[in-house]
């Protein structure tokens, strides 16, 4: 035993100055590529016309900095805060969480229970209702009661931006939800010039009331298609000239009372069932003496994670959010509870109020604030907890492949080797995630641009330097 120990020690000792030797090279090398790529980035933000001040930037392999620039500087992050909620979602709620969407029966009211799915889509409502059928009950004799009381009955939070649209990113949040609470509306050219485009609106519902108002073209268009949404008198009214031989296009609205909402299509699929609803749709709770008859469970929560961010959609951030404070224990469930959720479990990772201010959990607002540094942690804490790391970088868009990142880096080095969430608001342009090597080696990265700078610009500056890294 102990000359093996000698043998050791004199190994030790006799190979320490090739050890040294070693270690200086990779220094060496490491600072002529972080030189190179300081200069390289300087070089591509010059030729876009970028100020480096407008920009905080960190690349890091492993526990070093390759480069960054306004490190701790804080910026508007935009949708790469969903990054954040990703963390708080993945460290509270577990892999194998279900979301249930229940039906109960009392022998005269039907009662659609939400229990906070974002995903509940109309294959679901389907399961709902042809499960239901085999319950061989021909007649709902009263209404179908809509009960959304696991969250609160806030629709549009005040941390959102101030301004409501009506486009699919803007759509409210209940725990009773259905198609991620927008309407389409398809718009197809008629048969013959002069004639109705052929609008559908799908699901088609009564919730909403159609007009078309558009008119098939041959040649020149000599008015904009408009698709306006009445969300008072629920009607959608489309207008406009639509070229004759064009591809049919979707356009996608969101509903203002998502719990209204779910229980007209509820309504609508029973009917194409043959079973009829004498009553109306109502708002209400499920009493306790119901008879629970259909639970539908969500799909995995990896999908649902991946709903989020390759298509940076807000309402799931909320539906998340709200989910993190109902998992705590409150009811009904509040946004505000669920983004001390996620302010807490940034805490816990030793960023302080000075590194963050995180209201809104999707980014849909000019109110948060983070910086390069901030977000660099939390993607090192994700890529260190092996539980999470393969989960979130499925959820990514993935460059010149899938989501916000399939028109990017296209033809390039850099094309399916990012995987990042993308951010955009006016002014405000962000991108941070990881960026992989064909050796294996993982680079993390945080870009947040907040300026004057056309946004396009930017965008293509940002995937310029990734280009760069991966070379």
């Amino acid at each position: 035993m102990n000359y093996i120990l000698r043998l050791s020690v004199l190994l030790n000792y006799s190979l320490a100055p090739l050890r040294a030797t070693c270690l200086a090279i990779l220094l060496t090398t490491s600072s002529v590529m972080a030189q190179g790529l300081q200069a390289d980035i300087k070089e591509i933000l010059a030729k876009h016309k970028i100020n480096p001040d407008h920009v905080g930037m960190v690349i890091s392999l492993k526990d070093q900095n390759v480069y960054e620039n306004n490190l701790k500087k804080q910026f508007i992050p935009a949708s790469i805060s969903k990054l954040l909620t990703s963390y708080s979602v993945l460290k509270n709620i577990e892999l194998t969480q279900k979301f249930k969407t229940e039906l109960y029966f009392d022998g005269k009211n039907l009662y659609l229970k939400g229990g906070g799915d974002p995903s509940f889509v109309s294959e679901n409502l389907w399961y709902l209702v042809n499960e239901f059928t085999r319950q061989k009950i021909g007649v709902i004799p009263g209404d179908i009661v809509v009960d959304d009381y696991y969250f609160d009955d806030v629709r549009f939070d005040s941390s959102r931006e101030s301004e409501r649209v009506d486009r699919s990113y803007d759509a409210p949040v209940g725990a009773m939800s259905f198609n991620w609470n927008s309407v389409n509306v398809f718009v197809k050219p008629g048969p013959t010039e002069n004639k109705e485009a052929h609008v559908v609106l799908d699901p088609q519902n009564t919730y909403f009331t159609l007009v078309n108002r558009t008119t098939t073209k041959a040649n020149k268009l000599s008015r904009e298609l408009i698709i306006d949404v009445n969300q008072k008198n629920r009607t959608i009214t489309v207008t406009g000239d639509v070229l004759k031989g064009g591809i049919e296009k979707a356009y996608f609205k969101n509903v203002a009372e998502p719990e209204l909402w779910a229980g007209d299509n509820l309504k609508a699929f029973l009917l194409q069932r043959n079973i009829e609803v004498k009553g109306k749709i109502k708002h209400g709770k499920t009493p306790s003496d119901a008879n629970k008859l259909v639970t539908f469970e969500s799909k995995s929560l990896s999908l649902i994670l991946a709903d989020m961010n390759k298509f940076s959609n807000n309402y799931v951030a909320e539906m998340f959010t709200k989910n993190l404070a109902a998992l705590s224990g409150e009811t009904p469930a509040t946004l505000s509870t669920g983004v001390k959720v996620i302010q807490k479990n940034l805490k816990e990772l030793g960023l302080t109020k000075d590194d963050f201010t995180v209201l809104n959990p999707s980014g849909f607002t000019r109110d948060n604030r983070a910086s390069a540094y901030t977000m660099g942690v939390v993607l090192k804490a994700m890529q260190n907890d092996f539980r999470y790391f393969p989960t979130l970088l499925e959820s990514l868009p993935i460059s010149a492949i899938d989501g916000t990142l399939k028109k990017r880096m296209k033809n390039t080095s850099a094309a399916g080797f990012v995987r990042a969430k993308t951010g955009y608001l006016d002014g405000v342009v962000s991108l941070a995630g990881y960026a992989g090597q064909k050796d294996g080696d993982i680079y993390r990265f945080a870009f947040l641009y907040n300026g004057p700078q056309d946004e396009a610009r930017v965008r293509e500056a940002f995937d310029q330097v990734l280009v760069s890294l991966l070379k």
